[in-house]
């Protein structure tokens, strides 16, 4: 029977406007969407969101990384956990200080230390705007409105209850040993701050003479104004050329002292001549020689990187110019054999990009390296997504050799709370739970614990940026402050991060939670690649190849943003910056909106309805869709996800079932029953509100507002859709074939000039597996005659793809 309605489409707008983003955004807010209940009696999903360093504004590949992580977020969200995405900005530490040092001229230790500080806050206090405009504009759906700062003094409190904690476990400790430190921060740095730098420099080669058989030996360094601090001379045990100098010894050429000759796998036969100086210190390598060996060493570089006293008539000199001058005095000795230009790896500070150098000095000191084991125990139990980082992990913690030095001597971080007995120079902690300041503050107690002296000298020093942000997945699930709060939460379920900070983010708080706690600190950890240029290339304000995320979000929008975030690259693989797939997700967001404007034309049917096999197919296709969605997310990836909904609603949905079942939706020509009709309605939504469903995670503000417009209330308060398995028929497996069906029929007819809504003239022969969809490809194609079987032998075959045969 005809259905006499008339069709109007719901949806008035013909195209999605990208300035209902921002009224989306004061909406959502207005209705505390995404607000955390910690009363909830729903599972909690809890996300140790990674706080952006504040010093410097976010360039789409950052903007991308955090609305990949919301997507997560959301996904959770939708199914039907109560998601704690809290937000938090990172503002302690060395990387703030060079941005003031470099915006000023200046160098901390040349500013009052209250003024610096102010002038470090004032900097902070600028960029996190931007930071936090541009999160609130991507439509992350964290606590943007109660975000946290790691230079609070709630947070810094935190930070010195634990390293008390720690303290009074024994697992802190104070002392005099060989650091890796930089002298143009002029501050220790840690193992997992050291970067590399190729380098070009001059490899020379000194002869050193046998102070027993008086013969010559040549010896190769990159490093001759060492040669005041050399303590042994080592060959490789398999290199046969030297055996014969095991025991002997040399005599150091300008500084004329006697070191011994020995063999040590640590020597590179292929380097240089072979035989390799070990002086205090070159690198890591004679850093733990001297160690091993129990040599006594001598440091001939001062804090600031000039030479010492050690370096005798070189004192004072920077480093390089020793290095020359030596090199001159040698040359006209007549020491020096050859010199070869060589390219190196060079160890530089991770911030600053200086060379470092290796000396002593008193710092705190927090063991792990009697963790290491336990810390190799501790992730087998933990996902990493992809699994390919757990490695990366692996083997940094095997690679490390010394306890974490703690200590800083900088302005901008959070004091080590401790003062110093000025009698007996006891070191005295305070209780924890406050935030405190030795260096400019009074301490909490009148006595010294060990001797009863009243006065007290503060501590100066500051802690390691990475001891602050190590407690992160701590602080946001109320560890010390909230007892219930952290037996609900505790272990964070995700931490999400970038591969670059795998061995200081995410092994700092590893390490850190598991003195604490003896747990893991979280279950999942995401680990995702690096944003490019287009060129792909990493984005450095340096190269002037910085993306500003809101240029491109005002020109296209924030959801298309997003899908380009989404869909661009695997988890973990580099993602590259691409304005023309930017253009593209807006494009396929136009589509959706079209999709749903013809959609809302028909009426929503609540109730079931009897299908037809088109109907079932679509559906079919639809729960494979829903089953890769939700496989891909629970491994924490949203390019399937994305990739899977786009080709599914633009190139099988719309491109193929819309185009089948029109004729069916309107039926004007009455061609159909009345319950064909509504089959044909009850589909139509049905895959329609699924699509909204999964997209939202993705692009929350278009689908929030085709929701909104069709359904009512907000999408992101749906559940996401699950299989059905009465969709799971025979006819799934025919969809491609109607497509290969319809792609032979339309370029038949465009080849033979026939307009696409006019009669087709002729019989078509089809396989028989398509005569189920027989009334529907008739209407869409306007079939003279179509019949399904063997075509006759004077038919013409119209397709390569599939047996179709016009006659």
């Amino acid at each position: 029977m005809r259905q006499k309605a008339t069709f109007k489409p719901k949806i008035a707008e013909t195209r999605w406007n990208i300035e209902e983003e921002e009224k989306l955004l004061e909406l959502w807010e207005k209705e505390k969407l995404y607000e955390f209940n910690p009363n909830t009696d729903k599972p909690i999903f809890s996300i140790d969101t990674p706080p952006p360093y504040a010093s410097g504004a976010w360039h789409v590949g950052a903007a991308a990384h955090y609305a990949q992580i919301d997507m997560v977020a959301r996904y959770f969200r939708m199914l039907g956990y109560e998601v704690l995405f809290p937000f938090g900005i990172d503002r302690n530490g060395l990387p703030v200080e060079v941005q003031v040092e470099k915006k000023y001229g200046i160098r901390a230790y040349e500013v009052p230390r209250e003024k610096f500080i102010k002038m470090c806050k004032s900097f902070l206090d600028e960029v996190e705007k931007e930071i936090l405009h541009i999160a609130w504009r991507l439509g992350l759906s964290a606590n943007l409105k109660g975000y946290y700062q790691t230079d609070s003094p709630e947070y810094r409190a935190l930070t010195q209850a634990t390293f008390i904690e720690l303290w009074r476990r024994g697992l802190i400790y104070e002392a005099e040993q060989v650091v890796i430190w930089c002298p143009g921060c002029r501050t220790t740095i840690a193992e997992s701050e050291v970067e590399y730098a190729e380098k070009y420099t001059d490899l020379v080669y000194i002869k050193f003479k046998v102070k027993e058989t008086g013969e010559d030996v040549v010896i190769a360094t990159t490093r001759p104004e060492l040669l005041c601090t050399c303590a042994l001379v080592i060959f490789n045990p398999a290199d046969k050329r030297y055996k014969h100098l095991e025991g002997k010894h040399v005599i150091v050429p300008i500084f004329n002292h006697v070191v011994p000759i020995r063999a040590h796998p640590a020597a590179k036969i292929e380097f240089g001549t072979g035989l390799v100086m070990v002086c205090s210190f070159g690198d890591l390598t004679d850093v733990r020689i001297f160690r091993e060996l129990g040599l006594k060493h001598k440091i001939a570089i001062n804090p600031d990187g000039t030479m010492n006293e050690v370096a005798g008539p070189y004192k004072g000199l920077k480093v390089d110019e020793a290095r020359r001058r030596i090199i001159e005095d040698l040359e006209r000795q007549g020491l020096i054999v050859k010199k070869e230009r060589i390219k190196h790896k060079v160890p530089i500070c991770w911030r600053s990009k200086d060379p470092l150098e290796f000396i002593t000095m008193k710092e705190f000191f927090l063991k792990q390296m009697e963790f290491k084991d336990e810390m190799l125990k501790l992730i087998e139990k933990l996902s990493f997504h992809p699994p390919r980082y757990k490695k990366l992990l692996e083997d940094w913690i095997k690679s490390i050799s010394m306890d974490w030095p703690i200590s800083r001597r900088r302005y901008y971080g959070t004091e080590i709370p401790i003062w110093y007995c000025k009698k007996c120079g006891h070191p005295n902690l305070p209780p924890p739970g406050k935030y405190y300041r030795p260096w400019c503050e009074s301490p909490p107690f009148k006595k010294c614990e060990k001797c009863g002296a009243s006065e007290f000298i503060g501590e100066t020093r500051v802690f390691d940026t990475w001891m602050d942000s190590s407690i992160s997945p701590l602080f946001i699930a109320g560890y010390l402050k909230d007892k219930r709060l952290f037996r609900k939460i505790f272990p964070v379920s995700l931490r999400p991060q970038g591969y670059d900070i795998i061995r200081t983010w995410l092994y700092y708080t590893l390490l850190r939670v598991y003195q604490l706690t003896g747990k893991a600190a979280f279950k999942h950890i995401r680990i995702s690649g690096m944003g490019l240029d287009e060129k792909g290339e990493a984005m450095h304000k340096s190269k002037g190849n910085i993306v500003p995320p809101i240029p491109v979000i005002k020109k296209y929008g924030a959801d298309a943003l997003r899908f380009w975030a989404a869909s661009e690259s695997k988890l973990g693989d580099n993602y590259r910056y691409s304005e023309t797939k930017i253009r593209a997700a807006a494009l396929f967001i136009t589509k959706l909106w079209n999709i749903a404007r013809f959609i809302s034309a028909f009426p929503y049917i609540k109730e079931k309805v009897k299908l037809t096999p088109t109907d079932y197919a679509i559906l079919g296709v639809l729960n494979d869709v829903i089953r890769e969605y939700h496989e891909s997310f629970k491994q924490m990836d949203t390019f399937i996800p994305a990739n899977k909904l786009r080709y599914f609603t633009w190139n099988i949905f719309a491109s193929h079932y819309i185009e089948l079942v029109k004729e069916r939706a309107y039926n004007r020509s009455g061609i159909f029953t009345e319950e064909e009709q509504k089959a044909a309605w009850y589909t139509l939504h049905t895959a329609l509100r699924c699509i909204l469903k999964m997209l939202a995670p993705i692009i929350p503000f278009v689908t929030d507002a085709l929701w909104r417009r069709l359904y009512g209330g907000s999408v992101h308060k749906e559940k996401l859709p699950e299989p059905v398995s009465e969709w799971d028929t025979k006819y799934k497996e025919d969809m491609s074939e109607i497509m290969k069906f319809n792609a032979a029929i339309w370029g038949y007819k465009k080849k033979m000039n026939i307009p696409l809504r006019e009669t087709l003239k002729a019989t078509v022969y089809a396989p028989e597996r398509l005569k189920p969809y027989a009334k529907d490809l008739r209407a869409l194609h306007k079939i003279e005659k179509l019949v399904f079987g063997k075509p006759p032998e004077k038919a013409c075959r119209i397709s390569d793809e599939i047996e179709v045969y016009v006659a």
